[in-house]
């Protein structure tokens, strides 16, 4: 069933795992310049096996049932794009999977898509962890170029609490699987990691 949300057993579960292997408590300095007492650095949960599956199975959960392909931009999207695409495909869910390079390749085919994505697809947009959400504005900014309809943004975990009035700027809905204070942290409001 797309579009529902996740359940309260897989949001558990992914709490449990971003606190005990992502989340890092100390005094930090932020990409912004800001202190922070606390990182998080989630491709610790979306990269490890035993929570892959919970992040795809999180994931699907959002997407539209129209939308036809889902990436983002390299790196942050990477591993939930493909563990997601995966447990869709097995779930007779498929969707096209891709990448969006951070600069155009001038070899090969160029271009800043790496993957699947055709002209006309509805697009999921993804990433790890958001805290401004740029980098899904600019994937996003990117699949419109491509000919293809970003449908959703997508976040593992929002840091910032921003990302949905800036999405809604470019005519887009945000939805993230778990925020800040679902970690037990304020909102950074909208300054810090990149993303």
């Amino acid at each position: 069933m797309a579009d529902a949300g996740p359940t309260k057993d897989v949001l558990d579960a992914l709490r449990e795992h971003l606190l005990e292997h992502a989340i890092r408590r100390g005094d930090f300095v932020l990409k912004s310049g800001k202190k922070s007492t606390w990182f998080i650095d989630a491709k610790q949960t979306v990269c490890r096996p035993e929570a892959m599956l919970l992040v795809a199975e999180a994931v699907l959960s959002l997407v539209p049932p129209d939308a036809t392909a889902i990436g983002g931009l390299t790196m942050g999207a990477d591993p939930v794009t493909f563990v997601t695409a995966a447990l869709g495909a097995v779930r007779g869910r498929p969707l096209k999977a891709f990448s969006v390079r951070k600069e155009a390749k001038d070899h090969g085919g160029g271009g800043r898509i790496a993957g699947a994505l055709d002209r006309g697809d509805k697009v999921v947009i993804t990433e790890d962890a958001v805290t401004r959400g740029t980098s899904l504005l600019e994937a996003a900014r990117v699949v419109r170029e491509a000919g293809a309809e970003p449908v959703l943004l997508v976040a593992l975990v929002d840091r910032g609490g921003t990302v949905t009035a800036m999405a809604a700027r470019e005519s887009l809905a945000f939805r993230a699987v778990l925020t800040a204070p679902d970690l037990g942290f304020p909102f950074e409001g909208g300054d810090g990691l990149p993303g």
